[in-house]
């Protein structure tokens, strides 16, 4: 896979990103994607090859390697950063699709055109959902891969040494686990970072929301001293009228005119 296509696609999501979201393509590729292209391949690079058994029973080490390596975990970390990237790309196609959809309006409508977005790239309407939501499925990517992980390897470790009584073996078999302790230390460096991801995920929905709130209120609030701003310039227009004392406001009465009578 071309990651560095991949980061060049991705990076066009910052200029649509909070601070929060560009902390986060931050944390993505400088501590996992980094990572997983300059260590974690060469350390889990040959695995089956060093995976070392106490015999030379045919098939017995590649039957005990599938059953405590039932799925790689270079593997699982390339297919944790694809699906948890993915909703990005989303964002900035749904961006792409407002933006021809202005361009086709105004090349219709020429000279009546009107603007159908104050801002293409302004979280509102659907791309304020489609920009949540794509927060929401990355940070349930991330919970469900550390799930996984903790469910394939127990506590995220790895043991130096499993006892293997699995057919083709004729017996209880000693298998060794080659470079156990730097392999435990990157994986618990990449659920470091998974984990810091889904908090920055979180926070970012948190200040969406609020934010959304906030405006939704101040909204309010405002309509609300136009409206009553304007009943208490109608209730002092009928108390006027009520009294009987013309008052000159505007147009909404004439002023006191004087008759002068020609003398003869």
């Amino acid at each position: 896979m071309n990651w560095v296509v991949y980061e060049a696609l991705l990076s066009g999501a910052n200029k649509y990103s909070t601070s929060f979201g560009r902390i986060w393509l931050s944390v993505v590729f400088i501590f996992r994607v980094l990572v997983y292209l300059l260590t974690v391949t060469r350390v889990w690079g040959e695995d089956q090859r060093d995976f070392d058994c106490d015999t030379r029973q045919p098939g017995c080490r590649n039957v005990c390697y599938d059953h405590y390596f039932p799925v790689s975990h270079v593997r699982l970390w390339a297919l944790q950063l694809i699906f948890v990237t993915c909703p990005s790309l989303l964002v900035i196609m749904h961006v792409a699709y407002r933006e021809d959809k202005e361009r086709k309006a105004r090349e219709k409508l020429g000279k009546d055109y009107r603007k159908l977005y104050a801002d293409t790239s302004k979280k509102r309407g659907g791309l304020w959902w489609t920009y949540l939501l794509s927060l929401l499925f990355k940070a349930s990517v991330d919970s469900v891969f550390l799930y996984v992980f903790h469910m394939l390897y127990e506590n995220y470790t790895l043991p130096r040494l499993v006892k293997c009584t699995l057919q083709p073996c004729p017996n209880t078999v000693d298998c060794y686990i080659p470079r156990s302790t730097e392999k435990n230390l990157f994986t618990f460096f990449m659920i470091a970072t998974s984990v810091l991801c889904i908090i920055l995920n979180l926070c970012e929905v948190t200040y969406l929301v609020v934010k959304r709130c906030r405006e939704c209120v101040s909204k309010k609030y405002n309509k609300e001293v136009i409206s009553s701003g304007e009943h208490s310039k109608l209730k002092v227009k009928q108390e006027d009228t009520m009294s009987g004392q013309p008052i000159f406001n505007g147009m909404d009465c004439r002023p006191p005119t004087i008759e002068i009578e020609n003398s003869k």
